[in-house]
């Protein structure tokens, strides 16, 4: 498999800090040194179809495809807009594909899931071009009168479309079975024989201190695994694009690695944990700015509720 174009939706409105100061009980200055986070995207008019459909379009315009190249569609996720129909089915609508189109979810992990699922549809000979979507509108799900979580998260579509191909070299993922950590109960009718979720259920719900040994510990383990399988010494990888949940845990791995922090790219500073989505947003941006050349090497690996990751490795193909 190989990467033929990239592409992004963002919301229009961006949330400083100091507009959540505001009205919780924190401060830029304490987000920052905690997290890394200065910013991120919080839909308003947009719907997450929306972003989607436009991170989809410009993957499609980079892969110089229409809608009608696409064998197949996935789109990772944790909540489209609807339950039903998917929101790959919702997008595949807008863009006036005619594929197979499905969800899957694994959290911030989703994307590489996807990226898997994509390999196999290929390995097997059902699909050759496909587009993955990678979309969160995390504004939705947060407490926002919770200090400890609003904070920490952004909306936003990554989209790739990939294609057979030599880049894809290795691929790794797990799950733990750890769901107790992070966790946000799906939203219930109106059955009168079942009792109503209590308030606190019915948004994202994160043990940070667990969460955050777990990523550290993951990354460390996965990366290590990745290059051991690949032979490759740490600084034969050109850019680790790792999940961005909090500046701390990045600098944590870049530090084990004994790396430059170039080696190490960034968003979070400007989008906050946007999930599934940051990784794919993160790889369309250093495309866009002329930071990956032909035979680059380049590591993703993330980390998600359940407890998953996902870890591959590519070898740039143009």
């Amino acid at each position: 498999m190989k990467i033929l174009g990239t592409g992004a939706g963002l919301p229009a409105r961006r949330v400083y800090n100091s507009e959540l100061a505001a009205f919780l009980d924190t401060s830029d200055e304490w987000i920052v040194s905690h997290t890394g986070i200065q910013t991120r995207y919080v839909c308003v008019e947009e719907s997450l179809t929306d972003l989607a459909e436009a991170a989809g379009r410009q993957a499609l315009r980079n892969a110089g495809w229409t809608a009608k190249d696409m064998d197949l569609l996935i789109a990772a996720t944790i909540s489209g807009d609807y339950i039903t129909p998917s929101l790959a089915c919702r997008v595949a609508e807008r863009l006036g594909a005619v594929c197979p189109a499905f969800d899957v979810n694994a959290a911030c992990s989703g994307f590489i899931y996807a990226l898997e699922a994509a390999d196999a549809f290929m390995a097997a000979g059902k699909a050759e071009n496909i587009l993955i979507l990678a979309c969160e509108e995390m504004s939705k799900h947060v407490d926002w009168t919770d200090r400890s979580i609003c904070p920490l998260f952004g909306d936003g579509a990554g989209a790739v479309a990939v294609s057979c191909g030599g880049a894809l070299r290795y691929m790794h993922l797990t799950a733990a079975g750890n769901t107790a950590p992070l966790k946000m109960r799906a939203p219930r009718g109106n059955s009168p024989f079942q009792p109503d979720v209590p308030q606190e259920d019915k948004f994202i719900r994160m043990s940070g201190q667990e969460v955050f040994k777990f990523a550290v510990q993951s990354i460390e383990k996965e990366v290590g695994l990745a290059l051991a399988a690949l032979s490759l010494a740490p600084e034969d990888v050109h850019l680790y694009l790792l999940h961005q949940a909090n500046l701390r845990i990045i600098e944590s791995a870049r530090q084990k690695l004994k790396l430059s922090a170039d080696k190490f790219p960034t968003n979070i500073e400007r989008h906050g944990n946007m999930s599934s989505a940051a990784i794919p947003i993160l790889l369309n941006e250093m495309l866009e700015a002329g930071k990956v050349a032909e035979g680059d090497i380049l590591l993703m690996s993330a980390f998600g509720a359940g407890m998953t990751t996902g870890t591959c490795v590519w070898y740039w193909e143009s």
